[in-house]
């Protein structure tokens, strides 16, 4: 809008659990994965990038949870490794200990562990000064 176009990679949810679903043991998936049910185990993305979950309001996943980008709006019991971007919507209730490279908490959600901020790999390149031609790697 307004000039400012901007190509996005469109995430898709090729995976449903559904409400009233239980399964137990770990959950694999590749793309994105949808949990309106309950996981008593883990949840690990196959190919450990551009993989997506949502776990919806009245989700819940009891294990740890492995993703590039996570919504949450229901329950976790357990630790989240979110690689890329983690989202906090107002009824998630989060308890465990969150690794995280970016983060978005909605008010009203609550996060009872710690948060801890993991850098991605990609290193900052270093900056060259045009008047001195010296390099600043800040």
């Amino acid at each position: 809008m307004f000039g400012n176009k901007t190509t996005t990679t469109q995430k898709t949810i090729g995976t449903l659990i559904g409400a009233g679903t239980v399964i137990e043991g770990t959950v694999t998936y590749t793309g994105g994965l949808r949990i309106d049910g309950t996981v008593k185990g883990d949840v690990r993305c196959v190919t450990g990038d551009a993989c997506m979950v949502v776990i919806s309001e009245h989700g819940k996943v009891e294990g740890e949870v492995h993703a590039a980008h996570l919504v949450v709006s229901g329950a976790v019991n357990g630790p989240l490794h979110v690689s890329e971007l983690l989202e906090l919507q107002p009824k998630a209730r989060i308890t465990g200990d969150v690794y995280y490279r970016a983060v978005e908490i909605h008010h009203g959600a609550v996060v009872e562990g710690r948060l801890i901020y993991t850098p991605g790999t990609d290193a900052r390149p270093a900056l060259k000064l045009a008047a001195s031609g010296t390099t600043s790697e800040t």
